[in-house]
């Protein structure tokens, strides 16, 4: 319940005046988004990398309906790799991309083209996008622009969010040689005519997507947080005779990194996901619908503990 009211509150304008009203909302902020400048953010993935962490690095902003914004978005993820660039991370080093903020609620056609010219510059330092997945009347769009790009750029990613009763028909369909598929549980506020309600349900759902994805031939990007999901991951491997280097698990900025960096101890691709700028409101309320804790960290901070 009060996941859900939280989700609600994320598109909420009058919550968010409010919140980002608190004094010590920023000390909150700082845990889950590395700062709101590409020096911040560069800052941020160099200790990570440092720590044997990969990254993918989200620049913070969504739901874009003015044509120049969707320019300045796309204009920010070219500085920003570029940027990344003297890093020399390579596939260590990825960015992630809300094609709604680049122009997908204007026109399909100019979110295509943005997302181009970011696969474009993110080649040019070895590495690669993902494209993350956003509310269910995005979906088909966002499938059909990644079906584009991998025509130039075969290894661009995409997120799943399993909570949906399509995904793990999506998941099939994905599960080709060399797909990179990010799975999530899923984040946004959605019906339970599209949707599977409750945390029972859509683990159960993530289960059945992360098996499709493990046995099939593609290269899964396992996003959780969860031990038992972990543990499932590594039985499916062994099931399907995966080896260490063949999937990877992906986790976000500020949120378990005592398991981030025991995992990346012990071998695996650990690829933590960092956002940066300064529209963090919504991403900002959704990490906090996700986990009780998240809830318990921020009203800590609020009253000075």
């Amino acid at each position: 319940m009060l996941g859900q009211v939280l989700l609600a509150a994320s598109g909420s304008g009058v919550v968010r005046r409010a919140v980002s009203g608190f004094p010590l909302t920023r000390k909150v902020v700082d845990r889950f988004v590395a700062g709101e400048t590409v020096d911040e953010a560069r800052d941020a993935i160099e200790r990570l990398r440092d720590a044997k962490l990969a990254v993918t690095v989200d620049h913070l902003g969504e739901e874009t309906r003015d044509a120049r914004a969707a320019e300045a978005v796309t204009d920010a993820y070219l500085t920003l790799l570029q940027a990344l660039g003297p890093l020399e991370l390579e596939t260590r080093g990825e960015v992630s991309v809300k094609l709604s903020a680049v122009g997908q609620r204007l026109d399909d056609a100019m979110a295509l083209e943005h997302a181009r010219e970011i696969c474009a510059a993110a080649a040019m330092n070895g590495s690669t996008v993902t494209l993350d997945m956003e509310d269910h009347t995005t979906v088909d769009s966002t499938l059909g622009i990644l079906r584009k790009l991998r025509e130039d750029y075969p290894s661009t990613g995409v997120a799943i969010q399993a909570y949906l009763f399509r995904s793990e028909d999506d998941c099939r369909d994905l599960a080709a040689e060399g797909s990179r598929v990010r799975l999530v549980k899923g984040a946004y506020r959605e019906p339970a005519a599209v949707a599977h309600q409750g945390r029972s349900a859509v683990d159960k759902a993530y289960v059945r997507c992360l098996r499709i994805l493990m046995a099939g031939k593609g290269y899964p990007m396992v996003a959780t947080h969860d031990d038992r999901m972990i543990a499932i991951t590594e039985l499916l491997a062994d099931r399907f005779g995966r080896t260490i280097g063949d999937h990877e698990f992906q986790m976000l900025y500020g949120i378990r990194t005592d398991l981030q960096e025991s995992l990346a101890g012990a071998g695996h691709t650990v690829r933590v996901y960092v956002p940066y700028g300064d529209d963090w409101y919504g991403y900002f309320m959704r990490r906090l619908a996700e986990r009780p804790a998240n809830v318990a960290f921020f009203l800590r901070a609020l009253g000075g503990k």
